[in-house]
């Protein structure tokens, strides 16, 4: 029987992989000026609560566009607040 261990450094390896992986997805789909997201699917992509996505409006970090009831943001704005985050790591 063949037995491997795997290590945290192993585990860390992987998950820089993923991370950098992602990154350059989500750089290869440059998002258009005219593309506004719905409060539900910004939730979605930052896997956040919908009092999280509130408090990030409050406080000014997330900028928006209500129209009747519904809040809209641009994609231009989640995929900077995603790289501004993905940087601080």
């Amino acid at each position: 029987m063949n037995v491997e261990l795997i290590t945290r450094e192993d585990l860390q390896n992987l998950k820089n992989e993923i991370v950098a992986e992602l990154k350059s997805i989500l750089l290869q789909q440059k998002p258009s000026e005219g593309t506004w997201l719905r409060s539900a699917q910004v939730r979605k992509m930052l896997s956040i609560s919908p009092g999280t996505l509130q408090n990030l409006r409050i406080q000014g970090h997330l900028r928006f566009t209500k129209i009747g009831g519904c809040f809209f943001y641009s994609q231009r704005d989640i995929a900077a607040i995603l790289n501004q985050n993905g940087s601080k790591r």
